[in-house]
């Protein structure tokens, strides 16, 4: 059984998660399927089929979430430091060609998202930056063509 490494953060929203569904979502289509129910002929019910369908997905979600809880190893990135880039590592880059400068935070696969400047620790470009220090030039292959990045600043918030 592998780790899922994920920050405190990430964890946190997990478990929030999972007691929203076990507490409110579990509980209202339960409700939803007996309402159904007393529609009358199951075979024909729109609404019986959709609430089924919507308790496979909640059920199948919760068991998906505590798998995840259960194999987290939570990283508390206050407590690490250094210039290497690693996991929870807050990394500033310049595009070579462009000069653009971009920020982003290694996490957890379940907390990527690009748009918060998350970056997965599985993405090419994340894989590309682990273990390099400031001043280091990285390449990825992007689908765009090849990108080069300079590593600006590491930091660890």
């Amino acid at each position: 059984m592998s780790k899922i490494p994920m920050t405190a953060e990430g964890y946190s929203r997990l478990e929030e998660e999972l007691k929203h569904l076990k507490a409110i979502e579990r509980p209202a289509v339960i409700r939803a399927i007996a309402e159904a129910r007393e529609h009358g002929d199951l075979s024909e019910n729109a609404e019986y089929h959709a609430a089924r369908e919507r308790q496979s997905f909640i059920e199948g979600r919760v068991l998906e979430l505590e798998d995840k809880i259960a194999r987290a190893e939570v990283i508390d990135v206050a407590k690490l430091s250094g210039k290497q880039v690693m996991f929870g590592a807050t990394v500033t880059l310049v595009d070579e060609d462009t000069e653009e400068k971009a920020t982003y935070q290694i996490v957890g696969e379940d907390e990527s998202d690009i748009k918060a400047r998350r970056l997965s620790i599985s993405s090419p470009l994340a894989r590309a930056l682990i273990g390099k220090t400031v001043k280091d030039s990285v390449e990825v292959s992007t689908p765009g063509g090849s990108k080069s990045y300079e590593i600006v600043k590491v930091a660890f918030k």
